[in-house]
């Protein structure tokens, strides 16, 4: 007999059949539920780490989608700013699992005073910033560390210190100003248009650069404004480099290797820049043959560094000058205009600043001997050195301006051995430490509840006297053995164009141009500042003189 065929049999057949769609129903809806918990479990575990941290902390992508959104949003530096301030001033990024996203960012003065200071050997730049900025920067002063390090800054240190070196750069940057900024911002009154007061700027910064540290001339700053291919070249390399440390390693050297995307801008922005630097120097060793056949003698940098040696007794390599190039011309080229840019932008937002530093500067050009009242001194009206010393709540504005806008917004370290910041932050070997340099000027526990206001004031000590801020507070410039060496220099080239340009125009930004930061080593105007200029009447200068 057949069992299988008997109606008996098909009930059951089907009533196990049911029992296992049941079953499989069943499964199904615990697997939902198990994933449901899951996701539930993930959401909660991220919303804690984000009290914790700051930030949501996701499992294997840790903080990047956070990083992304900001990286896509308009300021970035504003991003890390609040952050911070949620975290008392220290916080760690978690990246993505297996990449180098992980770092420790502060901007606690007592934590960038043992940075910079205190355990200075214990932090140097290290081998990711070095990696990851070495086809621009390759071993220059800003990357280098240790001997290489030290070796380029004890002579560039000599060279900034020496009293021929700074009447060079006295007599240059009187040259720019008054043949060529000056000339060119008259130039766009007289047409009635207005002008790109960061471009102007960057131009007079790279010639004068270029001027006391290679000995040539460059020629960007003059009528008409000339593309300068490798004005370009410079500032899309910087920009291009910074987003390598927003961007998993192996990711940006994949994108190196095929050349796409930011990685294939850079080479071709490194290309114009290496064009350039070869350039210079092919040019200077066959000045310096000439020079030596006529007993003639240069004190710029470049030349300094040629007649140097390296540990086997040898001339040092065209690759190690181009290096030394790049890193002076980062130096002194973008961060001085760059901050005159922002401080341009910020006299337009506070009148009563500019009203000021006028009184401050009639003052002095009063003070000077020959200059009668009613006389305004006019276009050849000079400030000399010591004139321009005692400008001091210029100093103040500058100061101020630097504090809100620093040229260079975060920098980095790494930790050689095992420590802890004064803060309690437990710092492993290996660990990654970003300053937080634009962040410091926005923390209430520094500089009070009004640090977001631009108040030259506060420099001030009875009322007139600029005092200057621990170098771990105000961190513009850097501090302990890394403190910039031009700092002197930028304050008088700062206050300088400054003072030129004030005493004889107003600059009124155009209306609703938009004023955003670029992500970049420093802190360009993402659009440029364009400006319209008005000469100063006559009569506004003379009230200023008879105050």
């Amino acid at each position: 007999m057949n069992y299988s065929s008997s109606p008996s049999s098909s009930l059951i057949s089907r009533a196990a059949n049911n029992n296992n769609n049941f079953f499989s129903f069943f499964s199904e809806i615990q697997m939902i539920e198990l994933l449901l918990a899951t996701l539930v479990f993930i959401f909660i575990h991220c919303y804690r780490q984000k009290n914790h941290q700051g930030l949501p902390n996701w499992p294997f992508i840790g903080m990047l989608p956070s990083l992304i959104l900001a990286v896509q949003g308009n300021n970035i530096y504003e991003w890390i700013s609040e952050i911070l301030n949620r975290q008392n001033g220290t916080f760690t990024f978690r990246g993505p699992w297996f990449t180098s996203l992980n770092c420790v960012v502060t901007s606690d003065p007592q934590n960038l005073e043992y940075l910079l200071k205190t355990k200075f050997s214990n932090f140097p730049k290290g081998i990711y910033f070095r990696d990851t900025v070495r086809d621009l920067l390759g071993d220059g002063i800003f990357s280098a560390d240790d001997e290489i390090w030290q070796k380029q800054r004890k002579t560039a240190s000599l060279e900034f210190h020496s009293a021929k070196f700074r009447q060079m750069t006295i007599d240059s940057l009187l040259e720019l100003v008054h043949a060529r900024l000056l000339p060119v911002l008259e130039d766009s009154v007289t047409k009635s248009t207005w002008i790109d007061l960061q471009d102007v700027l960057l131009r007079l910064t790279f010639d004068n650069v270029c001027m006391i540290a290679f000995g040539v001339d460059p020629g960007c700053l003059r009528p008409g404004l000339p593309e300068i291919p490798f004005a370009r070249a410079f500032e899309a390399a910087t920009e291009a480099t910074i987003m390598r440390f927003v961007t998993p390693t192996l990711v940006w050297k994949i994108m190196r290797y095929f050349g796409f995307g930011s990685e294939g801008r850079l080479k071709e922005s490194i290309d114009g820049v290496d064009d350039f630097a070869h350039e210079v120097i092919r040019a200077r060793k066959k000045e310096l043959c000439l020079d030596n056949t006529n007993n003639k003698q240069r004190s710029d940098l470049l030349t300094v560094f040629m007649g140097l040696k390296d540990e086997e007794g040898k001339p040092f390599s065209d690759k190690f000058l181009r290096d030394i190039c790049v890193n002076f011309i980062l130096a002194g080229r973008d961060t001085s205009s760059v901050a005159l840019s922002w401080f341009f932008w910020l006299l337009n937002r506070n009148p009563e600043v500019e009203e000021r530093i006028l009184e401050e500067i009639c003052g002095i050009v009063r003070e000077r001997e020959g200059v009668e009242e009613g006389g305004n001194g006019g276009g050849d009206f000079v400030f000399r050195a010591e004139e321009v010393k005692k400008m001091e709540y210029l100093h103040a504005a500058l100061s101020e301006a630097l504090r809100l806008y620093p040229s260079v917004p975060v920098d980095h370290k790494e930790v050689v051995e095992d420590d802890e910041f004064p803060d309690g932050t437990i710092l492993k070997k290996g660990t990654k430490v970003v300053y937080a340099i634009y962040a410091m000027g926005r923390m209430e526990s520094i500089w009070g509840k009004d640090c977001r206001e631009f108040k030259p004031e506060r420099w001030l000590r009875d009322h007139s006297r600029f005092m200057s801020e621990s170098a771990y507070k105000f961190t513009a410039f850097n501090g302990g053995p890394r403190l910039c060496l031009g700092k002197d220099f930028a304050y008088y080239q700062m206050k300088f164009v400054a003072a030129s340009i004030l005493y004889r125009y107003r600059v009124v930004v155009v209306e609703n141009h938009p004023v955003v930061p670029k992500m970049a080593l420093t802190m360009y105007l993402k659009y440029g500042l364009k400006v319209v200029l008005t000469r100063r009447d006559r009569f506004e200068i003379e009230k200023y003189l008879k105050f």
